[in-house]
């Protein structure tokens, strides 16, 4: 059993949180541990739940053809989310769901050791920067704890607003250019006029 097995098998029996008994499978994550980007959305959603894979539904679908637009592929990236397993109705994630759960991130950014982390959405966001508002630092590099965040908008957003879609086209464009380029230095956070996200699920 390699690394990644381990840890998924390790989530698998995870019950720490009442969603471990609530849920049909766990979803990991997706990738090369040797990938440069990682993606974090929020929570599975019904379509993942199934699977046990994640961002399957509509908004993975429209995440996978961002990925094709700047030349890559699902599995060129890692794929995950702050929580495993799907919160029952497609619920907001509790404190203590997150809490329980956010330990096995740790140890797939740890192994992993991308050169960008892209958060997708307001949840993935705050889990990093608890006080700041997607809205105003999306597109925009940010530095925690010596590693690259880069927040976007999660592509559910572009599901239900197109403005969201252009918005996320331009950011991957960005993403591109960053990880190019290698980037060491925080980009300042200036204010921007765009509203917070919403909550959005994977499906």
């Amino acid at each position: 059993m390699n690394e990644i097995q381990y840890l998924a098998e390790e989530i698998n029996n995870c019950r720490k949180c009442s969603l471990g008994c609530e849920r049909t499978n766990t979803v990991p994550g997706e990738g090369p541990y040797s990938a440069s980007i990682v993606f974090i959305g929020e929570a599975p959603g019904h379509n993942e739940d199934l699977q046990g894979k994640p961002f399957v539904g509509a908004a993975g679908r429209l995440l996978d053809g961002l990925l094709s637009q700047v030349g890559f592929e699902r599995q060129d990236v890692f794929i995950t989310n702050i929580l495993k397993c799907r919160p029952p109705n497609n619920r907001d994630p509790l404190p203590a769901e997150i809490k329980a759960c956010t330990p096995f991130l740790e140890k797939q950014l740890k192994k992993i050791q991308p050169n960008i982390i892209v958060t997708l959405g307001r949840f993935s966001l705050s889990y990093f920067f608890p006080t700041l508002q997607i809205g105003k630092v999306r597109g925009k590099l940010l530095k925690w704890n010596n590693q690259n965040i880069y927040p976007v908008y999660h592509p559910a957003a572009a599901l239900r607003n197109t403005k969201f879609y252009d918005l996320l086209k331009n950011d991957f464009q960005q993403m591109v250019q960053f990880l190019e380029e290698k980037p060491v230095e925080e980009s300042p956070i200036t204010d921007n006029p765009e509203s917070i996200q919403l909550s959005f699920f994977d499906d």
